[in-house]
Parts: structure tokens; sequence; C-alpha cells
């Protein structure tokens, strides 16, 4: 435990272009402020600043509000360089701010603020050590993110423009942007590119995309709801026809671009070890997001402190001897709803015999609604138990197993 006496606080409020730091004491005495650029050849100006206040026998914490943003590369030269770094909170930072009666806003104050936090929080802060892997499989699992939310809008349009030329588009294929779905549209974007083809030709044409698992009946089937649908076409049909095929190169470009990024995560995540695959409801990508929101599994000790990173652990509000646990709306809000969904998935059946996926969880969640939870507060309980395997499984790197539940459970 170092003295307060002996240490000093640097606050950084970080920006794309340029940060600003500030430099206080025990005592929350401003000494000294510095603004250099982000980037790795203006870093020694910031340690060069903060050596004209130390003394002998003192030591520096630097404080950082982003360490996965604007200021990782910050973050990165701090470390290589043997400082030691803590991450701020900013909710805390912006707490501290709008704490005072008078509530200004700055890249100077908001440093200070920074440190100030830094200085009274300083033993439950994290440390701040950004690892390039975790940073490479983030970045991978945001664009991939990025991608889908791209593609449903291209799905979306593509509907939209069918639904013109094919009112009865829907009925053609069990997914609009299947492999051979996508090929027919692209080749006959509106029924006029339809006129003069055969029931064979057409037949054939399917086939051959499909490996052989449309029959004939499935031609006759698009070339009578076509002719059912009647003329639907307009001035300028050509322009329509090439919105279509826009459309579906796109779609075409993005589903190529999707699998890349997941094979370039599934090789990254080869590198970790972990297997957590082997776990009811999670794939590759999935694990991927839990490691991208976690980072080093060995920043929580316990699985209770990965709980309040996640926003799962209850919080205790009372006043006069009174009080009661709440569902916190607090922490990592983007793991909290990637647990939500892995807990879902524990209590899902199977769609044929209606089993359970995993009858652990399934028996769990029944217990919890017999013993008079909601079906709400039921999931919360399976994503507080799903904290503490997933710590276990990140730490061993072991193999998920179900365990074993117990014949009058199981009925």
């Amino acid at each position: 435990m170092e003295q307060q006496e002996q240490m000093i606080y640097v606050g950084v409020d970080l920006h794309k272009q340029h940060h600003t730091a500030v430099i206080i004491d025990c005592w929350n005495r401003k000494l000294g402020e510095i603004q250099f650029d982000n980037k790795p050849t203006a870093f020694p100006k910031l340690l060069k600043e903060v050596k004209k206040y130390l003394k002998k026998g003192m030591t520096v914490v630097y404080g950082l509000e982003d360490v996965g943003g604007y200021g990782r590369a910050l973050a990165v030269y701090l470390n290589e360089n043997g400082c030691w770094v803590k991450e701020v909170n900013p909710v805390l930072a912006n707490a501290r701010r709008k704490s005072h009666v008078t509530v200004q806003k700055s890249d100077s104050w908001d440093a200070e603020c920074v440190a100030r936090v830094l200085r009274d929080e300083l033993d439950r802060l994290p440390d701040a050590k950004p690892m390039d892997l975790y940073w490479a499989i983030s970045q991978l699992v945001t664009q991939r993110k990025w991608l889908v939310k791209n593609q449903t809008g291209l799905n979306q349009k593509l509907h939209q423009q069918l639904s013109y030329h094919y009112p009865s588009y829907k009925k053609f294929f069990s997914q609009i942007d299947g492999k051979t779905a996508l090929a027919f549209w692209k080749k006959y974007p509106s029924p006029s590119h339809l006129e003069g083809v055969t029931e064979d030709a057409l037949s054939q044409f399917l086939k051959k995309l499909s490996n052989y698992s449309l029959s004939s009946r499935k031609a006759v089937e698009i070339l009578t709801l076509v002719q059912q649908d009647g003329d639907t076409s307009r001035d300028f049909q050509e322009k329509r026809d090439f919105i279509v095929q826009s459309l579906i190169r796109n779609i075409r470009f993005n589903q190529i671009e999707l699998e890349r990024i997941e094979r370039e995560i599934k090789e990254l995540m080869k590198g970790l070890g972990f297997q957590l695959e082997t776990m009811t409801g999670i794939d590759v990508v999935t694990a991927a997001e839990l490691v991208a929101e976690i980072g080093d599994i060995y920043r929580f000790a316990t699985p209770d402190k990965l709980a309040r990173f996640a926003g799962i652990a209850p919080i205790f509000a009372g006043s006069g001897g009174k009080g009661r646990n709440y569902k916190s709306k607090q922490g990592n809000r983007v793991l909290h709803e990637i647990i939500k969904s892995l807990a879902i998935r524990q209590i899902a059946v199977t769609r044929g015999k209606r089993e359970p996926r995993n009858p652990y969880f399934y028996s769990y969640y029944e217990q919890k609604l017999a013993a008079g939870k909601t079906k709400q507060q039921a999931i919360v309980c399976i994503m507080r138990k799903l904290v503490n395997v997933l710590h276990y499984l990140m730490r061993t790197k072991a193999a998920y197993v179900i365990p074993p539940v117990p014949e009058k459970e199981a009925g």
C-alpha cells in the first residue's frame, strides 16, 4: 500500500487528435497541466512533464478513461515504459464533475476530475493492461456486427424491391438471400426477364444452383405464381431491375466478408485455448463476443467481480434500517445482453422431441419458477449462475460438461 503523501496523480482527458493531462497531489492541489498529440512520438512529452513534479521516493499513477479506443495507444506506451496505469470509468469522472455547485466543462477540468477520482478510488480501480490479442478480437467482432447490421438493411431493401416486381415473391424460396434465390433474382430481376423461359429451362437452372435439391415442381410453381400476379412492368423498368441486381451484388459481397471475418475470429480464438463452444448455445462468434467484452479473465479474481462488471449482481438500496435488493442497470450492458441471450438458450427445447437443450439449467429454471420467481427473475438467476460457469471455463480452459440432474428433478 502506497503512502498518499508519496503519490502524485495524473488524469488524462482523451480525444481523437490530442489528449490533456492534469497532475495533482494527495491534497487535490493542481501541480501542472499539459496537452499533447495522440501519437506515439508525442507521448514522451507527458513523461517529461510529470518528471518535473516527482521527488525522491514518490510514485506516480496515471488514470485513463478509455483504454480501448482513443486512449489505447497511450495506455500501451505507458505500460511498456513501466508506468502504473489505472482505468477510470467515465461515469465516475462525470459524476465528480457534476457534484460541484457550478458545473463546468473543459478538457482541463475533465482531466482534473479523472485525477481526483484516481486519487479517491485508487484501490478500487482496475489496472489498465490492454493486450493486442483481445483488442484484435474486439475489433473483428465490432466489424462483424456492422456487417450484420448492414446485411439486415440490404435484405429489407431487397424485400421492398421484390414486392414491386413479384407480389408473390415470398412463396418462391424459403430464404430470399439464399444462394439459389440470389442467383434467380440476379438473372430474373423482374418478370419481363422470364418471358419465353420454358419450365424445363428454368427447372435445369434451379436444379444446378441448388445441387439438385429443387425439383421441376418448383419451376412450375414460380411460373404459375408469376402468371397469377399479372403484369408488374412499369416505365424505366430497366432502372428498377438495376436496383435489384445492385442489392444482390452488395448482399453477396457482405456474405463473403462475413465468412472471411469469422475465419479470422476463429483463428484468433484458437490462440486463447478456450473451449467455450462446448457449452450449449455458444458458437465461435458468441465466444468471441464474450472475450471481446471481458478481455483478460484474470482481471476478475472472483465470479462476483465479473458479475458486477456485467451488471448482473443486485444492488442494495436502503435507509433507516430498511432496504432491499434491486436489479442493476449499471455495468457493461453489451456483456449483460450477451449473457442474457445465452441464458435464454439454456432453457430452450428441441423442435422435434421437445427435450431441453441443457437439462441442468432447464431444471434450475423450473425450480426458480416453483419457488415463486417470475420468468424474468428466473432468467436473471440463470445469468448469475452462468457467470460462475464462464469464469471457471475461461480461467481453466476446460470443456463444459452438463451437470447431471437428479432423477426426481429430471421428470
